[in-house]
């Protein structure tokens, strides 16, 4: 159950982290919303893993270190997905 509850709030958090990583992005981006939000959630799920795994989750009030984590896996994904659908769309003009 643990793992269904962390893909819903990862999801949620890519509404917020997607276009957080788009803004620390340079240049433009030519994704769509849908992709932001499914990189930004992607990029959370990670991060909250990571978040996990260093046992920075388990602390009292906000996580500051937790959304750190995750604001960066979402940049990387983001990054990831905007410079493959960049590609694809460039090598198939």
């Amino acid at each position: 159950m643990y793992w269904v509850w962390m893909l819903i709030v990862s999801l949620i958090a890519g509404i917020i982290f997607g276009p957080l990583a788009r803004l620390v992005l340079p240049g433009k981006q030519n994704i769509s919303l849908g992709w932001t939000i499914l990189g930004g959630g992607i990029g959370a799920f990670i991060g909250g893993l990571i978040a996990k795994a260093l046992g920075v989750k388990d602390t009292s009030g906000p996580d500051w270190t937790q959304y750190l984590i995750q604001i960066v896996c979402a940049v990387i994904v983001v990054a990831i997905i905007a410079g493959y659908q960049g590609r694809s769309r460039t090598s198939a003009a």
